[in-house]
């Protein structure tokens, strides 16, 4: 079980993150990353499960998380531990901090720098960095608010509903 086709030696592997954090480590992991509520739940049962044996599947990840904290709605209750474990071991965070970095540098005065965020913690750095940057009288806000879809591509096209476009021009 892992996210990247070759990892690095060094890097940190989902595999691992499941089968060798501590029970707090997934927790912080899976409520700062996942914004799970159950957070404390799922960690326990990460920690149940391996101690048993070594969890080795995205399956049966899946399976454990949906035991602990049953189904309520349409989207699966690992959903957010994934997305989190995802965060983490992709350090997908520092990595969208350093791409706004160097897209703002490659921008000629004029240009435009647009960005798709998909969840709340993609989103927030973006909206920060793009504030900061119009504060700093750098660049100019093109939206205020992100542009969402509607209602009617949503339905028809469900990924796209969590999606937040913001713009910004460079001055």
């Amino acid at each position: 079980m892992t996210f990247a086709a070759r990892p690095a030696k060094d890097a940190v592997t989902a595999r691992e993150a499941v089968n060798e954090w501590s029970a707090e480590t997934l927790e912080t992991v899976i409520r700062a990353y996942g914004e799970e509520p159950k957070a404390r739940r799922i960690a326990e049962a990460i920690v149940r499960a391996r101690e048993k044996r070594a969890i080795e599947t995205s399956a049966e990840l899946a399976e454990i998380i949906e035991r602990a904290v049953p189904r309520r709605g349409k989207i699966h209750p690992a959903t957010k531990a994934f997305q989190a474990l995802r965060i983490a071991v992709n350090d997908e965070l520092r990595a969208l901090d350093e791409a706004l970095e160097k897209a703002w540098k490659a921008l000629k005065p004029g240009g435009r720098l647009l960005v798709i965020s998909f969840h709340s913690l993609e989103d927030r750095p973006v909206k920060r960095f793009f504030r900061a940057k119009a504060d700093e009288g750098l660049g100019r806000l093109l939206t205020k608010k992100p542009i969402v879809p509607s209602e009617a591509e949503a339905k028809e096209n469900p990924r796209s509903r969590s999606a937040k476009l913001r713009i910004i021009e460079k001055i």
